[in-house]
């Protein structure tokens, strides 16, 4: 439950929230979010940087937890592997069991290739399972794709790459009718029409959802159809480098057996790289909404390789992180909870900013709040402002909340906060990785051959902000899309011998940077119960 000094700002929230009701407050200017992101939020803060010293991006800056991992030797770099002695042999190799995984994997089944999906946890331990809101697709007769693509274009500073976000806004309708099609349970009419809504910086009624578990409802599907078709899936494995052979063509990878610390070698005609976020590296410090396998993994093994990365100096920090009670801190409070009515507001019951502003705006007047003004709510671990959700069932009636939200309502409940009649503490958490590695139109990486990316480790889809629903709905379209390339492409693909020169070549380039953190990389799994780095 609430601390008095809690309860006290409570009934500051509860006093202004009729005069609250009726009220929209004004969207800022350009030219004040511009302002706003550069005094807070915390993409901006250049102490939290460092400059890239070696590979492909050298000279560019990212967060200094990445670039750590990035000044750091290969796990195999003292370790001899014997790729003559050939565990897998595929058409497919896809590294990763999330969402984007999952889809790329069902479509190169399809498309009659020999693929297998290897992961570091289980087939569904991944940030799909932990999204919760909804996805994107304009499918209704007041929207359209161009409609879509002018609101995620903007809202990602016209930064994202054309042909991809294009690619994200045209195939949405139809990445939608697949997950209906596979059995994914929309929230929809009596009659069957899907029911949509609005989202952070959208335009238009376009977020599909299934009530608020729609990545675990998704995931579910994918993860049956996957089990469903006998594809193979290598659990509790984890890619620790890529294989390349003397053409420059990506020729499978060394596995990381993570239960008996054995090698394995898999060798295949074309990767897909589909390992997700970053969250559980805490860039900055920040708690994270992520899964426990969130460490860049792909992003590393990309970059030793040779594939570049992305605007990997961008990341997103969801506004509404749960910041009380202590036991749940950093999880997802879903954007959804503000789409259907509740609005933030500061321990005076002050509204501070438009309900729905994009994400990066709205984690940046959180952090305000907080901290230049002084208008937050302190907590065990930090400070918060509120969400005030009784204001949902105010708007729109009793029994709304556990209609519309209930796995937000039982996660609270579960800790003796009643978000019916109480509001809830938030704060931002850190959600998504914007960077990535990059890729082309077509999915494959522009240096590394038959190597491609689909999902969370792509960079360039979003631009340097993402909106809400495009996540769910960049895996579905760049996954499927990736199984399909990788299978036709390994139908021309003949292999040659298969080497680890690059690790030794980077090594080289790390010693002549004069660069030794004492670390490996990818990290795998974050320290939490570990002294030793």
């Amino acid at each position: 439950m609430f601390t008095p000094e809690m309860m006290e700002s409570v009934k500051k929230v509860e006093a202004t929230r009729a005069s609250r009701l009726g009220m929209e407050p004004r969207r800022m200017t350009a030219e004040e979010k511009n302002q706003l992101l550069r005094e807070f939020h915390p993409d901006y803060r250049e102490e939290a940087f460092e400059e890239i010293k070696v590979g492909p991006n050298k000279g560019q800056k990212a967060n200094k937890e990445l670039v750590h991992m990035l000044h750091s030797n290969s796990r195999l770099w003292k370790d001899h592997v014997d790729l003559s002695k050939i565990d897998y042999d595929v058409d497919v190799l896809v590294i990763g069991g999330g969402g984007a995984g999952a889809s790329a994997a069902i479509e190169a089944d399809e498309a009659g290739a020999n693929v297998m999906i290897v992961t570091k946890l289980r087939i569904g331990d991944a940030n799909t399972m932990m999204a919760e809101g909804g996805i994107q697709a304009a499918d209704k007769e007041n929207d359209s794709p161009v409609q879509h693509y002018l609101d995620a274009f903007g809202g990602g500073h016209f930064a994202a790459r054309p042909e991809l976000l294009k690619k994200l806004v045209m195939e949405a309708p139809d990445a939608i009718k697949w997950l209906n099609e596979l059995g994914i349970m929309f929230d929809k009419d009596a009659d069957g029409t899907m029911i949509t809504t609005h989202g952070g910086g959208t335009s238009r009624k376009r977020m599909h959802a299934c009530k608020d578990y729609s990545g675990a409802e998704i995931m579910r599907t994918l993860r049956d159809e996957v089990i469903n078709r006998g594809i193979p899936v290598v659990e509790f494995t984890s890619a620790v480098e890529l294989i390349r052979d003397e053409k420059n063509q990506v020729a499978g990878a060394v596995l990381l057996n993570m239960e008996t610390g054995d090698y394995l070698v898999a060798r295949a005609k074309t990767v897909i790289i589909a390992t997700g976020g970053a969250g559980r590296m805490h860039y900055q410090g920040f708690a994270t909404s992520n899964h426990y396998g969130a460490t860049a993994d792909g992003l590393i093994l990309g970059y030793r390789l040779g594939a570049p990365l992305l605007y990997q100096d961008t990341i997103q920090y969801h506004p509404t992180g749960v910041a009380y009670p202590s036991q749940i801190f950093g999880a997802l409070v879903t954007e959804k909870v503000r789409s259907i009515g509740a609005m933030l507001v500061n321990s005076e019951g002050e509204a501070f900013m438009h309900p729905l502003e994009t994400r990066d705006v709205s984690a940046a007047s959180i952090i305000r709040e907080c901290t230049a003004r002084g208008k937050g709510v302190t907590t065990p671990l930090g400070t918060g402002v509120w969400l005030d959700t009784p204001m949902i069932e105010q708007l729109h009636g009793e029994g709304t909340i556990e209609k519309r939200i209930p796995a937000m309502l039982r996660m609270y409940l579960n800790y003796g906060i009643d978000m019916r009649k109480l509001p809830i503490l938030v704060y931002p958490t850190l959600h998504y990785q914007n960077g990535g590695l990059e890729i082309g139109g077509d999915g494959f990486t522009k240096v590394i051959d038959n190597l491609l990316v689909a999902g969370e480790a792509v960079g360039g889809i979003h631009g340097r902000n993402r909106l809400m629903g495009n996540s769910l709905l960049d895996i579905i379209v760049f996954g499927r899309d990736a199984g399909k390339a990788a299978a036709a492409k390994a139908k021309q693909v003949t292999l040659g011998t298969m080497n680890l020169n690059h690790v030794t070549e980077y090594a080289k380039e790390l010693e002549a940077a004069g660069l030794d953190t004492g670390d490996v990389s990818p990290l795998l799994l974050p320290h939490y119960a570990r002294h030793e780095r």
